[in-house]
């Protein structure tokens, strides 16, 4: 285990210092010898930010727990360990005509992971997020007890652990609904847009219509174009594949070159390219679903691109009364730093509530760009982002976060004290030592008990 880094996927983080297998804080929880803030669980390191790492402690290697244990073909209730990955769920289901209800934009997460971070997809504003399917868990905390949680049952840290970040205790098995699906192929539909206006005034008739809605902006595109994009949806198709194809891609890049590869000339090319490539279908073309839900899965180690300082992802959120001036904003001030973003994606979120006490996704707008690590200019950019979204009474995504400040963390999520409040003491990660600790605790203690 020496030999294997455990980094998050934006590589703009130091790396996990120590490692422990599942086995291990196993026996120490058990045992009740684990050291406070010793622990932090780590799925398949596809987060962006430092959530998923604990640089005062050590992570636990959560991928030996991946067995599926049980599941009813007639109610699509699933049950599995917390290291099995999405891929392998989709692969276990699809015979039987099942789908997840929620899939992020990689197959390639735990099932504890898109739990702790209540992950969210295409299709929030049918489906909320991947909280609002989650049945039961089993939660290992560090007093030696285990936890059997639902929404009746433990409801507390239910509520805290879905979206907890893996600061509640180490979760060791869960049963999550399914969706019964006529495929798994994708009916595909393009409408090209030419600016946010346009955008805008087709996103909740898009929602409407089909399951899945997602938005691509051509970020460098300014004047007259600016805002530019093309607008994804699609419906599973009434007929097509039951069988799950091959996970991931046969590209890789098998070495991190020495420089982001990523730069202005190849956006632009890349960007034409795609509008031309998906911009032709206007009419609905069925396509798989693998390239569908998860086109970055298709390229191993896509992430090395960015160079060795790696990738910064900022999401915000904001309400629908903001973003029509908030939206351009953002892109605005990406364009003016001289910063462009290899995926630009803009979302609409639904009003479906998660059960999670804390979750990113609220009823409004979404926008996630993708900056390298260009040191201090792109964290100043960062910090205007953040600035921009506060002003619109907006919020950034902490799961995806490796920077964001303590201030802007309590502006978007001001029921943290609550979440401080049921953390198991053995966890801890980066993230919530860079904010939520650095908060007046003697504040959080007393809005927690409200």
């Amino acid at each position: 285990m020496a030999t294997e880094r455990f980094q998050s996927f934006g590589l703009a983080t130091p790396p996990a210092p120590r490692a422990v297998g599942a086995d291990e804080a196993i026996a120490l929880l058990k045992g009740g010898q684990a050291k406070p803030a010793s622990l932090l669980a780590y799925g398949n390191g596809r987060s962006y930010g430092d959530s998923c790492q604990n640089q005062a402690g050590a992570v636990v290697d959560m991928r030996s727990l991946n067995r599926i244990r049980a599941f009813n073909a007639e109610t699509g209730v699933l049950e599995a360990d917390a290291g099995v990955l999405l891929s392998d769920i989709i692969a276990y289901a699809a015979p039987y005509g099942f789908f997840p209800a929620v899939v992020p934009g990689t197959q390639f997460v735990t099932l504890g992971g898109a739990i702790a971070n209540d992950v969210h997809g295409k299709n929030h504003h049918r489906r909320g997020t991947f909280g609002c399917h989650v049945e039961t868990f089993t939660l290992l905390t560090s007093d030696g007890k285990t936890h059997r949680c639902s929404a009746t049952d433990n409801a507390r840290l239910f509520a805290a652990t879905i979206g907890g970040m893996g600061l509640t205790g180490l979760i060791l098995s869960a049963s999550i609904r399914l969706m019964r699906v006529p495929s798994l192929d994708i009916m595909e539909k393009a409408m090209p847009f030419r600016d946010l206006g346009e955008f805008f005034d087709l996103a909740e008739a898009a929602d409407r219509a089909n399951e899945y809605a997602v938005a691509w902006i051509d970020q460098l595109a300014g004047g007259r174009n600016s805002g530019r994009g093309l607008l994804l949806s699609g419906n599973h198709a009434e007929h097509g594949s039951h069988a799950a194809s091959r996970a991931g891609g046969n590209l890789s890049v098998p070495v991190q070159p020495p420089f982001n590869v990523l730069n202005r000339p190849f956006l632009t090319a890349f960007n034409a390219a795609y509008r031309w490539k998906k911009g032709r279908a206007t009419v609905p073309r069925q396509v798989g679903y693998q390239g569908f839900f998860f086109p970055l899965d298709g390229v191993r180690d896509w992430n090395r691109l960015y160079g060795p300082k790696g990738l910064f992802q900022h999401q915000s959120v904001v309400p629908e009364e903001t973003a029509r001036e908030a939206v351009p904003a953002l892109l605005a001030a990406a364009r003016q730093a001289g910063q462009g973003s290899f995926l630009t994606v803009l979302k609409r979120f639904g009003s479906i509530r998660s059960p999670a006490l804390l979750s990113f996704p609220r009823p409004g707008y979404t926008l996630t760009l993708d900056f390298p690590n260009r040191g201090a200019a792109t964290l100043a950019l960062l910090r205007d982002l953040d600035r921009i979204t506060v002003e619109a009474e907006g919020a950034v995504n902490p799961y995806k976060d490796a920077r964001m400040g303590a201030d802007i963390f309590a502006s978007s999520f001001p029921k943290w004290p609550r979440l401080e409040a049921l953390r198991d003491p053995a966890f801890m990660s980066d993230f919530w030592a860079r904010t939520a600790r650095k908060l007046d605790t003697r504040r959080g203690a007393v809005e927690a008990a409200e």
